[in-house]
């Protein structure tokens, strides 16, 4: 644990140093836009921080598919809903905007993507969280669910401590490339 503990330290460090940010969020979400086509359902994160901006992206969503977004509770339990626009969200734990749990959760089907947050990937789809499980503990219960990260390529890593029950990404996409991790097998 105080390897990852570390380790978010650096990537946090090296993520916030990222230099032309907004023109590389912009490469991802115009990427991201293309690859949403064989999708109905998207699952997004609010992105928070440094992390790359995915209010952009909801916004260029709304209306095309089904957007929804997750609501954490302490007890480690995430769960998503649907908006219809990023005003639909609030600050909720951690400072992260969330949506309210009155709002529908969405149908999961073989036919929806998850967008996976993290601070470093490996181009085998592994990632180092935020140490909270969430995504891990959700996604294990949908295995038919499509699993992307987006990443600056400053956070591609050939090595990263992995536990068994860490999920991979199935695809990572970076300003320059996407990266076909073990989707092969879906």
């Amino acid at each position: 644990m105080k390897d990852k503990k570390l380790l978010r330290k650096k990537f946090s460090e090296i993520r916030s140093n990222i230099t032309e940010k907004t023109k590389k969020d912009i490469l991802i979400r115009n990427s991201f836009i293309k690859q949403t086509e064989n999708y109905d359902t998207l699952l997004l994160y609010a992105s928070f921080g440094t992390e790359i901006d995915t209010f952009s992206i909801a916004e260029e969503l709304f209306g095309k598919y089904t957007v929804a977004f997750p609501k954490s509770n302490k007890e480690g339990i995430m769960t998503f809903h649907v908006v219809k626009s990023t005003d639909e969200l609030h600050k909720g734990m951690y400072g992260i905007y969330e949506p309210d749990t009155s709002l529908p959760c969405p149908v999961i089907t073989d036919s929806t993507l998850c967008v996976m947050p993290g601070l470093a990937f490996m181009a085998d789809g592994s990632r180092l969280g935020y140490g909270g499980g969430y995504y891990d503990r959700f996604l294990a219960k949908y295995p038919q669910i499509h699993k992307i990260a987006l990443a600056y390529e400053e956070l591609i890593t050939d090595n990263l401590p992995v536990m068994q029950h860490d999920l991979k990404a199935d695809y990572i996409l970076t300003p320059e490339r996407m990266i076909f991790c073990h989707a092969e097998q879906r």
